[in-house]
Protein backbone atom coordinates (compact mmCIF):
# COMPACT_ATOMS: atom_id res chain seq x y z
CA UNK A 1 0.00 0.00 0.00
CA UNK A 2 1.08 3.52 -1.01
CA UNK A 3 1.07 5.35 2.47
CA UNK A 4 1.80 8.71 0.56
CA UNK A 5 -0.17 11.50 0.66
CA UNK A 6 -2.26 12.42 -2.46
CA UNK A 7 -1.04 15.49 -4.52
CA UNK A 8 -3.75 18.31 -4.45
CA UNK A 9 -3.22 19.53 -8.05
CA UNK A 10 -5.74 22.70 -7.10
CA UNK A 11 -3.47 23.80 -4.98
CA UNK A 12 -0.16 26.09 -5.80
CA UNK A 13 2.84 24.48 -4.72
CA UNK A 14 4.50 26.64 -1.89
CA UNK A 15 7.11 29.08 -2.50
CA UNK A 16 10.04 28.02 -0.26
CA UNK A 17 11.31 31.41 -0.63
CA UNK A 18 8.20 33.39 0.37
CA UNK A 19 8.38 33.15 4.37
CA UNK A 20 12.13 34.03 4.62
CA UNK A 21 11.75 37.07 1.95
CA UNK A 22 9.40 38.80 4.26
CA UNK A 23 11.95 38.60 7.12
CA UNK A 24 14.35 39.92 4.92
CA UNK A 25 12.48 42.71 3.76
CA UNK A 26 11.03 43.72 7.28
CA UNK A 27 14.63 43.60 8.30
CA UNK A 28 15.39 46.02 5.55
CA UNK A 29 12.39 48.21 6.14
CA UNK A 30 13.68 48.53 9.64
CA UNK A 31 17.37 49.35 8.99
CA UNK A 32 16.25 51.66 6.81
CA UNK A 33 13.98 53.26 8.69
CA UNK A 34 16.61 53.36 11.71
CA UNK A 35 19.18 54.66 9.62
CA UNK A 36 16.90 57.61 8.30
CA UNK A 37 16.30 58.18 12.00
CA UNK A 38 19.55 58.01 13.54
CA UNK A 39 21.13 60.51 10.44
CA UNK A 40 19.22 63.46 12.17
CA UNK A 41 21.73 66.22 13.55
CA UNK A 42 20.56 68.91 15.90
CA UNK A 43 22.56 72.26 15.02
CA UNK A 44 22.93 74.80 17.83
CA UNK A 45 24.65 77.89 16.49
CA UNK A 46 25.97 80.23 19.84
CA UNK A 47 27.70 83.54 19.12
CA UNK A 48 29.66 85.19 20.88
CA UNK A 49 29.39 87.56 24.16
CA UNK A 50 30.14 91.37 24.46
CA UNK A 51 33.25 92.97 26.19
CA UNK A 52 33.42 94.71 29.39
CA UNK A 53 35.43 96.65 28.67
CA UNK A 54 32.88 98.61 26.17
CA UNK A 55 30.02 97.19 27.61
CA UNK A 56 30.75 99.43 31.07
CA UNK A 57 31.01 102.52 29.22
CA UNK A 58 27.23 102.44 28.54
CA UNK A 59 24.21 103.38 31.13
CA UNK A 60 23.48 100.45 32.90
CA UNK A 61 20.39 99.71 31.11
CA UNK A 62 21.82 99.00 27.63
CA UNK A 63 24.53 97.16 29.34
CA UNK A 64 24.24 93.56 27.56
CA UNK A 65 26.64 90.00 28.73
CA UNK A 66 27.50 91.10 31.93
CA UNK A 67 28.08 87.21 32.30
CA UNK A 68 29.96 85.50 29.73
CA UNK A 69 27.91 82.54 29.11
CA UNK A 70 24.21 83.66 28.50
CA UNK A 71 24.67 81.94 25.19
CA UNK A 72 26.47 78.90 25.68
CA UNK A 73 24.39 78.17 29.35
CA UNK A 74 20.92 78.69 26.95
CA UNK A 75 22.28 76.06 24.39
CA UNK A 76 23.03 73.84 27.25
CA UNK A 77 19.55 74.20 28.14
CA UNK A 78 18.45 73.24 24.69
CA UNK A 79 19.96 70.43 24.33
CA UNK A 80 18.46 68.68 27.30
CA UNK A 81 15.09 69.73 25.50
CA UNK A 82 16.88 68.12 22.42
CA UNK A 83 17.52 64.91 23.93
CA UNK A 84 14.38 64.59 25.98
CA UNK A 85 12.67 64.45 22.56
CA UNK A 86 14.43 62.94 20.32
CA UNK A 87 16.57 60.53 22.79
CA UNK A 88 19.49 60.33 24.67
CA UNK A 89 21.82 59.40 20.92
CA UNK A 90 20.14 62.09 19.56
CA UNK A 91 23.19 63.88 17.28
CA UNK A 92 23.92 67.31 18.07
CA UNK A 93 25.88 69.21 16.10
CA UNK A 94 27.16 72.61 18.28
CA UNK A 95 28.87 75.33 16.07
CA UNK A 96 30.39 78.38 18.61
CA UNK A 97 31.97 81.62 17.38
CA UNK A 98 35.08 80.98 18.91
CA UNK A 99 36.77 84.45 18.80
CA UNK A 100 33.99 85.94 20.98
CA UNK A 101 35.01 83.43 23.71
CA UNK A 102 38.75 83.83 23.02
CA UNK A 103 38.56 87.73 23.39
CA UNK A 104 36.24 87.67 26.33
CA UNK A 105 38.42 84.70 28.14
CA UNK A 106 41.50 87.46 27.75
CA UNK A 107 39.23 90.29 29.36
CA UNK A 108 38.30 87.88 32.54
CA UNK A 109 41.56 85.70 32.08
CA UNK A 110 39.67 82.64 32.04
CA UNK A 111 39.94 79.83 29.16
CA UNK A 112 36.45 80.04 28.10
CA UNK A 113 37.11 78.44 24.79
CA UNK A 114 38.52 74.94 27.07
CA UNK A 115 35.43 75.08 29.23
CA UNK A 116 33.11 74.85 25.97
CA UNK A 117 35.11 72.12 24.72
CA UNK A 118 34.82 70.27 28.27
CA UNK A 119 31.15 71.04 28.15
CA UNK A 120 30.96 69.58 24.48
CA UNK A 121 32.93 66.60 25.61
CA UNK A 122 30.64 65.85 28.87
CA UNK A 123 27.62 66.48 27.00
CA UNK A 124 28.39 64.26 23.46
CA UNK A 125 27.99 66.75 21.32
CA UNK A 126 30.09 67.56 18.47
CA UNK A 127 31.75 70.75 18.42
CA UNK A 128 32.65 72.94 15.53
CA UNK A 129 34.48 76.13 16.04
CA UNK A 130 33.29 78.76 13.63
CA UNK A 131 35.03 82.38 12.83
CA UNK A 132 32.65 84.28 10.84
CA UNK A 133 29.52 84.44 8.64
CA UNK A 134 31.18 82.65 5.51
CA UNK A 135 32.43 79.92 8.43
CA UNK A 136 29.11 79.29 9.52
CA UNK A 137 27.60 79.08 5.84
CA UNK A 138 30.53 76.54 5.27
CA UNK A 139 29.93 74.53 8.42
CA UNK A 140 26.12 74.37 7.54
CA UNK A 141 26.47 73.09 3.59
CA UNK A 142 28.66 70.33 5.07
CA UNK A 143 26.01 68.81 6.61
CA UNK A 144 24.19 65.62 4.97
CA UNK A 145 21.11 66.21 2.92
CA UNK A 146 18.01 66.02 4.74
CA UNK A 147 19.92 65.51 8.10
CA UNK A 148 19.31 68.76 9.83
CA UNK A 149 16.12 68.13 12.08
CA UNK A 150 16.02 71.22 14.08
CA UNK A 151 18.17 74.26 14.10
CA UNK A 152 18.73 77.29 16.71
CA UNK A 153 20.32 79.75 17.33
CA UNK A 154 21.58 82.00 20.24
CA UNK A 155 23.31 85.27 20.64
CA UNK A 156 22.70 88.58 19.45
CA UNK A 157 20.67 89.78 16.79
CA UNK A 158 19.26 92.15 14.96
CA UNK A 159 15.70 92.46 12.53
CA UNK A 160 18.36 91.87 9.25
CA UNK A 161 21.40 89.49 10.48
CA UNK A 162 22.75 86.86 13.53
CA UNK A 163 25.25 88.87 15.26
CA UNK A 164 28.37 86.42 15.95
CA UNK A 165 30.31 89.19 17.48
CA UNK A 166 28.83 92.05 19.28
CA UNK A 167 30.49 94.98 20.99
CA UNK A 168 33.60 92.93 20.55
CA UNK A 169 35.74 94.83 18.64
CA UNK A 170 33.67 98.00 18.55
CA UNK A 171 30.94 99.01 21.02
CA UNK A 172 27.74 98.66 20.21
CA UNK A 173 28.64 97.71 16.92
CA UNK A 174 29.62 93.84 14.90
CA UNK A 175 32.23 92.95 13.01
CA UNK A 176 30.83 89.32 11.85
CA UNK A 177 27.27 88.12 10.86
CA UNK A 178 25.25 86.09 9.18
CA UNK A 179 23.24 88.45 7.17
CA UNK A 180 19.70 87.51 5.48
CA UNK A 181 21.18 88.76 2.00
CA UNK A 182 23.50 86.10 2.47
CA UNK A 183 20.98 83.50 3.07
CA UNK A 184 20.15 82.20 -0.28
CA UNK A 185 23.85 80.74 -0.20
CA UNK A 186 22.97 78.48 2.36
CA UNK A 187 22.09 74.88 0.72
CA UNK A 188 18.20 74.57 1.81
CA UNK A 189 19.00 70.57 1.27
CA UNK A 190 20.47 69.77 4.44
CA UNK A 191 17.20 70.63 5.99
CA UNK A 192 14.39 67.43 7.06
CA UNK A 193 11.29 68.30 5.02
CA UNK A 194 9.54 68.81 8.49
CA UNK A 195 12.48 70.54 10.25
CA UNK A 196 12.25 73.11 13.30
CA UNK A 197 14.30 76.40 13.07
CA UNK A 198 14.16 79.05 15.48
CA UNK A 199 16.24 82.07 16.47
CA UNK A 200 16.46 83.25 20.07
CA UNK A 201 18.20 86.13 19.17
CA UNK A 202 16.20 89.89 18.98
CA UNK A 203 14.28 91.04 16.65
CA UNK A 204 14.75 87.77 14.08
CA UNK A 205 10.90 87.86 13.05
CA UNK A 206 10.71 91.65 11.61
CA UNK A 207 12.42 90.50 8.94
CA UNK A 208 15.32 88.07 8.78
CA UNK A 209 12.55 85.38 9.19
CA UNK A 210 10.97 85.98 5.98
CA UNK A 211 13.75 86.02 3.99
CA UNK A 212 15.05 82.48 5.95
CA UNK A 213 11.63 81.43 4.92
CA UNK A 214 11.81 82.29 0.91
CA UNK A 215 16.03 81.52 0.55
CA UNK A 216 15.85 78.27 2.89
CA UNK A 217 12.91 77.00 2.43
CA UNK A 218 12.24 76.40 5.80
CA UNK A 219 10.08 78.09 8.75
CA UNK A 220 12.51 80.32 10.79
CA UNK A 221 10.95 81.18 14.67
CA UNK A 222 11.52 84.32 15.38
CA UNK A 223 10.77 87.25 18.09
CA UNK A 224 9.28 90.27 17.77
CA UNK A 225 11.38 92.90 19.75
CA UNK A 226 13.68 91.73 22.49
CA UNK A 227 14.45 88.61 24.29
CA UNK A 228 15.75 88.26 27.41
CA UNK A 229 18.62 86.29 29.01
CA UNK A 230 18.48 86.82 32.47
CA UNK A 231 16.54 83.83 33.11
CA UNK A 232 19.11 81.35 31.70
CA UNK A 233 21.13 81.38 34.75
CA UNK A 234 17.54 80.07 36.24
CA UNK A 235 16.94 76.72 34.18
CA UNK A 236 15.12 78.63 32.18
CA UNK A 237 15.24 79.45 27.94
CA UNK A 238 15.54 82.49 27.06
CA UNK A 239 11.89 84.92 27.03
CA UNK A 240 10.64 86.64 23.80
CA UNK A 241 8.30 89.48 23.91
CA UNK A 242 6.10 87.54 21.18
CA UNK A 243 7.40 84.80 18.92
CA UNK A 244 5.94 84.15 15.39
CA UNK A 245 7.10 81.55 12.88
Amino acid sequence: MNSALPVNHCQPALDPYNAPMRHVLLALFALISFASFASAEHVIVTGGPALRNWENLRVPQDQHDRWWANFVRASTLRMVEIRKAYGEGASIIWMVYRPGYQDRGREDRQPYTTWIGDLARKRNVSLVWIDSGPSLISSLNSRPRGSVQTFDYFGHSNRHCFMLDYSGHIMAACTAWLHERDLGKIRGGIFAKDAYCKSWGCHTAESMSKVWKSNVGTKLEGAMGKTDYTVVGKGQLPIGEGWVR
